[in-house]
């Protein structure tokens, strides 16, 4: 007997928020050449696409992988009410002691989501910057919830217009 398909579900999610690349062990001209326009004082803004991927069988009464409005509820307490317009470097725990790069961002929202979701499992976690940048955490396909997480890839397809 074939094993049970595994179904991907994506939900898509936005927010906005500032932050600013700076490491205090250095001068503002070291902080500016290491980080260029991104250590601006004042920090600067984004208006991110975050997307969450759970995957697992689909559950034979109901047709579906999971309860949407449990996922996004989780995801609104633990990632959206936490960094939507908040200045991730001043305001956000999860990143003091870091810089609130893209990759950083996901790695928080994997460690925030992962092993919350009931019968499902977390498979990805990727967050857009902007148009032309993202950052995806990925669970591999040996590894087991709790696992060590693999860091953020990048690829220069954009999310289409429509979405």
């Amino acid at each position: 007997m074939p094993p049970k398909a595994q179904v991907v579900l994506t939900r898509v999610f936005r927010f906005s928020a500032s932050h600013r690349y700076h490491d205090p062990a250095l001068s503002e001209e070291e902080n500016r050449r290491l980080f260029g326009a991104c250590a601006n004082p004042y920090g600067h803004g984004h208006n991110y696409r975050l997307e969450i991927s759970v995957c697992g069988p689909v559950e034979p009464r109901t047709g579906m992988l999971c309860d949407l409005p449990s996922l996004e509820e989780l995801v609104r307490r633990e990632v959206l009410d936490r960094y939507d317009h908040r200045h991730l470097s001043h305001e956000v725990d999860d990143f003091r002691g870091s810089q609130p790069t893209t990759e950083q961002i996901a790695l928080a929202v994997w460690q925030r989501l992962d092993g919350r979701l009931g019968q499902v499992r977390l498979h990805r976690v990727r967050v857009w910057e902007s148009d032309e940048l993202y950052a995806e955490v990925c669970r591999g396909e040996e590894q087991a919830p709790g696992a060590p997480i693999s860091s953020g890839q990048k690829s220069p397809a954009p999310p289409s217009a429509a979405s």
